[in-house]
């Protein structure tokens, strides 16, 4: 069975997302442990196929804020996706962790400047909705800036 050009999801909506060529990512000596923190299962499972897409190891997608905390405390990551208000909370603790280890990340909200902390305001965004050339942008600007971890 040969792979899809296209993947296809309807949910009350039809989303049409180009694949990539089977092959066609950037090949490593082994792929980036990239996490997902989203809590919309759509949009957590679109995420994950674009970075499985450019050569991405998903880590996730998880959907709570206490997951998401022991994720990004204990795992060995290279770079996240986080969108900002999930459940239990907002994202914050989970990025500040993240600074913490020194691991890239971008954060994904409809909201403004305004609603970030100070300290996360210069911190890369994907605005909602956002369209797959945008992630795919902020993803491969992720990836020029996480050093694999050493798992």
């Amino acid at each position: 069975m040969s792979r899809p050009e296209f993947l296809v999801i309807n949910v009350g909506l039809r989303v049409r997302i180009r694949l990539p060529p089977a092959g066609s990512h950037r090949r490593t000596a082994r792929l980036l442990e990239t996490a997902v923190v989203e809590d919309e299962m759509l949009i957590a499972v679109l995420i994950e196929e674009m970075l499985q897409g450019l050569g991405c190891q998903v880590v996730g997608p998880v959907s709570r804020l206490d997951a998401a905390l022991r994720l990004a405390h204990e795992e060995p990551l290279d770079a996240a996706i986080l969108d900002v208000r999930i459940r239990g909370g907002q994202v914050y603790p989970v990025a500040e962790e993240l600074l913490a280890r020194n691991i890239p990340f971008v954060l994904a909200s409809g909201y403004g400047d305004w609603a970030l902390p100070e300290n996360l305001q210069d911190q890369p965004r994907l605005t909602k909705p956002f369209r797959q050339h945008d992630l795919e942008e902020q993803v491969r600007l992720l990836m020029t800036r996480a050093t694999p971890s050493t798992s």
